[in-house]
């Protein structure tokens, strides 16, 4: 019985983290779509860097666009966060079974991870095509859509129930590498540096938690996304293609947007993601764990 309740405190803490990523780094993502879509096509409109792009987004449509599509982000990842954590936990708890619980381990921490990533992939790839389509309100010639359920309807409809799932295999890479770099920083960080504070009088108190949560879900967010970013361009350019793309491949599209735009188009969006990768991901770990220090569970 408290097992069980254990568990789902565990999903509850996931979601809380969820919120808190998409409050913080929804406008900061809206940014790197569109660099993503319009830094990488051989013609058409061009941002100079994050800030031109984010600049022109609020002259042409307020605060609101920066926030365009926030409504799937926020349904999407409150549901994928907790998937992400609660799985992440309970595959990492299964894995260690009786080991001692001595540090991290890479062999726990990396197949935990990328299994919650594969899971969680089902969950992002259509709630990020129905946002990305729901952004790029600068193409001329994309579908509008008067709501995200209409986007994932009329998709449905053009193209079947594999068009609500376009760029999954980029999504899918991109969620195994990037949780596994993400969580392996994270969790080594944190260690190391609740090991130096373990004879300190800072060792305990919520503005201590606070900021070793900042630093370490930061660093590890920057990490990840810096390992990853490539895989989300590719996506991004496969499903914000008008109609249903000819390639799907995220590997031979990052080919040809190399032969495009260089090594600099596959890190298309690389300042707005950088920068959202750390208050983002900040934000994700101490709502995750000041959540579970509410709920009354015990982090290892």
């Amino acid at each position: 019985m408290g097992e069980g309740l254990g568990v789902y405190k565990e999903y509850v803490a996931g979601m809380m983290a969820g919120l808190a990523t998409v409050a913080v780094g929804h406008p900061f993502d809206t940014v790197k779509v569109k660099l993503q879509k319009h830094n990488t096509d051989v013609q058409g409109l061009r941002y100079k860097n994050g800030l031109h792009c984010a600049s022109r987004i609020l002259q042409t449509e307020g605060v609101k666009g920066l926030y365009r599509g926030a409504t799937s982000s926020f349904l999407g990842m409150a549901f994928e966060s907790s998937l992400m954590f609660g799985i992440y936990s309970q595959a990492k708890l299964f894995l260690r079974g009786t080991l001692p619980d001595d540090g991290p381990r890479p062999e726990i921490i990396v197949p935990s991870a990328m299994f919650g990533g594969a899971i969680i992939s089902f969950v992002l790839c259509p709630t990020e095509l129905v946002k990305i389509q729901g952004t790029d309100s600068f193409v001329p010639n994309i579908r509008r859509y008067n709501s995200p359920l209409d986007c994932a309807v009329q998709t449905v409809k053009n193209e079947g129930v594999t068009g609500i799932f376009r760029g999954g295999s980029a999504t899918l890479l991109r969620e195994c590498v990037g949780n596994a770099v993400f969580f392996t920083v994270y969790e080594h960080l944190r260690y190391h540096i609740r090991l130096k504070l373990e004879n300190s009088k800072l060792k305990d108190g919520y503005l201590v938690d606070m900021g070793i949560g900042v630093f370490t879900g930061g660093l590890g967010g920057m990490a990840c996304w810096s390992a990853v970013l490539p895989f989300d361009v590719a996506k991004t350019i496969i499903q914000t293609s008008p109609d249903k793309p000819t390639e799907t491949n995220p590997l031979k599209v990052l080919r040809s947007i190399h032969k495009r735009a260089g090594l600099k188009g596959c890190y298309a969006g690389l300042g707005p993601t950088i920068v959202r990768a750390f208050p983002a991901n900040a934000a994700a770990i101490v709502a995750w764990e000041f959540s579970m220090k509410m709920l009354g569970i015990k982090r290892d």
